[in-house]
């Protein structure tokens, strides 16, 4: 079936949105540019051929890099989607490729000082000597800093980059490589598949169970610039991790490009939970393809923060393979004026008995537009599969809105599904009453507001809740008057 919800609210003064606006200083900064290598403007074989040079690549990377590229010219721009704002990214006007040429540093104290002033005044390495059992940093093109405890390492537990991944660990990195995001899915995966660099290798194995978190922070520093990460994350049999990502960038009057692609593998009985809490400027088009591969009696769950860029594509899905497999997608989404959140989740149910779970709340202010669009399949020769999808938005303007667009395919009598979706608005009376408790009005929306989220928010890390306050602190105490 198919739904569209298209719903307004009533209007609100300037200081309530101010009150419930995202401050986005925190990444929206600089250093000049310092690189060594640097592909220039536009795509072409030259560019690839460049790439994959600097980075001292095998034969058979070049040539995957080669076709892939030749799956993006040929293939068209998406049209049926909900927006025409694709047609404004200038593929010739964004650079593919920039790094200094340094490898990953281990120690924080050898990364270079403007690189590392940049992670720090983000929050890096704090987190990490507080926390978390590894971090990955990339700068642009490159991660700066990679490192994780040694502890780890002596486990056989594997948190590289994706260039060190693909010289130092072949054997392991090179079967799943492409295999769960087919280059030919889509015209941004094939795009990456061609330029990508950057992103983390993680290979857990058989029974380690991380009690820590690992992260990775995506930085993009440059003007017109693109950042293309590939990321391939392998729990073995039996394991467990979870990996936290986040993202920033200063904002520039010109568009820049973020077009990921994100492999998840989990063996049996295996769970890997993956975590976004982004934060991309207002000029970045943010073009993301994520995918899991659940085996039998494994657990794949995604949970999403989307706030910043000025479009967003993302759809996290699981393919649940194995008999007993579960997936689920948790996400927020906050579009604010000139913003579209178009994000949702894809649940493929490929064996018998395994449970998809989809929640998704989103939040639009202003001109803000949010759009949940899923899908979720269950095939006729199944049994007993599950599937629960959830769709809230809460409207705060008139002039805001949301769309929802669940696609649920079910066949056969033998499965359980069920489908909810709302569409909320903060009245007037909610707000009155709690201004007589001594509330002003920006206060009591972001009291409204804050309660709306508030069940998923708990679904985050409470070590990762510092970030995650930072980007959706709703709250704002001091900010309206």
């Amino acid at each position: 079936m198919e739904i569209s919800d298209t719903t307004i609210a009533p209007e609100i003064d300037q200081d309530t949105q101010a009150a419930i606006d995202v401050d986005r200083a925190t990444g929206d900064f600089r250093f000049p540019e310092n690189h060594k290598f640097d592909a220039g403007y536009g795509l072409n074989a030259d560019t690839v051929r460049y790439i994959s040079n600097v980075k001292k690549e095998k034969d058979w990377i070049l040539e995957f890099r080669l076709k892939a590229l030749d799956v993006f010219e040929s293939k068209p721009m998406p049209t049926n989607w909900a927006t025409d704002d694709l047609n404004n990214i200038d593929f010739d006007a964004i650079r593919y490729y920039l790094s200094d040429g340094q490898q990953p540093k281990r120690s924080w104290d050898d990364v270079p000082d403007d690189i590392k002033e940049t992670f720090e005044r983000l929050g890096i390495p704090q987190q990490e000597r507080a926390f978390l059992a590894g971090v990955e940093a990339q700068f642009d093109s490159e991660a700066a800093y990679s490192n994780v405890k040694e502890a780890l390492s002596k486990e056989g537990v594997i948190f590289v980059n994706s260039t060190e991944g693909l010289r130092e660990h072949e054997e392991i990195f090179r079967p799943y490589f492409g295999k769960v995001i087919p280059t030919g899915d889509n015209k941004f995966s094939a795009l990456n598949s061609a330029v990508f660099s950057g992103g983390s290798f993680i290979y857990i194995p058989k029974g380690v169970k991380l009690k820590q978190p690992l992260q990775a922070y995506f930085r993009i520093n440059s003007e017109n610039f693109g950042q293309f990460e590939r990321t391939l994350i392998i729990a073995d049999e039996g394991s467990e991790v979870m990996y936290m990502e986040g993202c920033t960038a200063p904002k520039f009057e010109t568009a820049t490009l973020h077009s990921a692609v994100v492999e998840l593998v989990a063996l049996k009985g295996a769970k890997i939970q993956y975590i976004t809490v982004q934060n991309w400027s207002s000029n970045v088009f943010n073009l993301v393809t994520k995918r899991g591969i659940a085996h039998e009696d494994a657990e794949i769950r995604w949970i999403d923060c989307n706030i910043g860029s000025r479009l967003t594509m993302k759809y996290p899905g699981v393919v649940m393979k194995g008999e007993g497999a579960r997936g689920e997608v948790i996400s927020i989404a906050l579009a604010n004026d000139g913003q579209l959140q178009d994000t949702g989740a894809k649940m493929i149910h490929a064996a018998d008995n395994t449970t998809s779970n989809v929640v998704s709340k989103s939040i639009s202010v202003g001109k803000g537009n949010s759009t949940y669009r899923g899908q979720v399949h269950i095939p006729k020769h199944l049994k007993g599969c599950k599937n629960n999808t959830e769709c809230d938005a809460l409207l705060i303007n008139s002039t805001s809105r949301t769309d929802t667009y669940p696609a649920i395919t079910v066949r056969g009598n033998q499965h359980v599904t069920q489908h909810e979706a709302s569409v909320s608005q903060v009245s007037e009376d909610m707000l009155f009453y709690m201004q007589q408790r001594g509330l002003n009005e920006g206060q009591a929306m972001s009291l409204a507001v804050n309660g709306f989220i508030n069940e998923l928010v708990r679904e985050f890390p409470m070590e990762y809740s510092v970030e995650l306050k930072r980007l959706i602190d709703l709250e704002m105490e001091g900010s309206v008057g």
